[in-house]
């Protein structure tokens, strides 16, 4: 049941991730594109699902908060 989880959690932030990346590539903003690659990358150094989640609202978060 966790793996399953896991996976869906992982399609779900890497596919925001996939947004922020086209979005910061065609605007030519740093912040965005850079979460972008985090959050599509991120899920494969994550082994627990509750820490998948904290850090993908983290990253999210971002770039509201960060900008350049």
């Amino acid at each position: 049941m966790e793996s399953e989880a896991f996976l869906l959690w992982s399609v779900l932030f890497s596919s925001i991730g996939l947004g922020f990346f086209v979005y910061g590539k065609k605007q030519s903003s740093l912040i965005p594109l850079l979460t972008g690659l985090a959050l599509m990358s991120y899920p494969y150094f994550v082994d627990t699902v509750t820490l998948l989640i904290g850090a993908g609202i983290v990253l999210i978060a971002l770039p509201y908060f960060v900008r350049l």
